[in-house]
């Protein structure tokens, strides 16, 4: 059992950043696959970036440049570091683990955290 809580979140300007956060429980964190996903109003849920336990990391080409993602496997947390933001990129941003890449959307999710960037 894996539990995730978002943090971070919050109201910048375009061009601006933000951190967020996600704090995972239990003893195998370090294997499991992690990823950020977001939803905007009205649109279907995206991935942004995920990290595999090895630490390879895939972005989606909306984030790409733009957005990193990284892990601390010492204090069981996943990042996303988010840099010169766009009215677009307003959504609420989930942390989700899984056993894989493959698998993310159908394993552990957080309860979100919102992102709304101002023109």
């Amino acid at each position: 059992q894996v539990q995730l809580v978002e943090s971070g979140g919050g109201l910048v300007q375009a061009g601006g950043s933000l951190r967020l956060s996600c704090a995972a429980s239990g003893r195998t964190f370090s294997t499991y696959a992690m990823g950020w996903f977001r939803q905007a109003p009205g649109k279907e849920r995206e991935l942004g970036a995920t990290i595999s336990s090895d630490g390879s990391t895939n972005y989606a080409n909306s984030v790409k440049g733009r957005f990193t993602i990284y892990r601390d496997y010492a204090k069981n947390m996943v990042y996303l570091q988010m840099n010169s933001l766009k009215p677009e990129d307003t959504a609420v941003y989930y942390c989700a683990a899984g056993v894989n890449i493959a698998t993310l959307q159908s394993g552990y999710w957080g309860q979100g955290t919102q992102v709304t960037v101002s023109s």
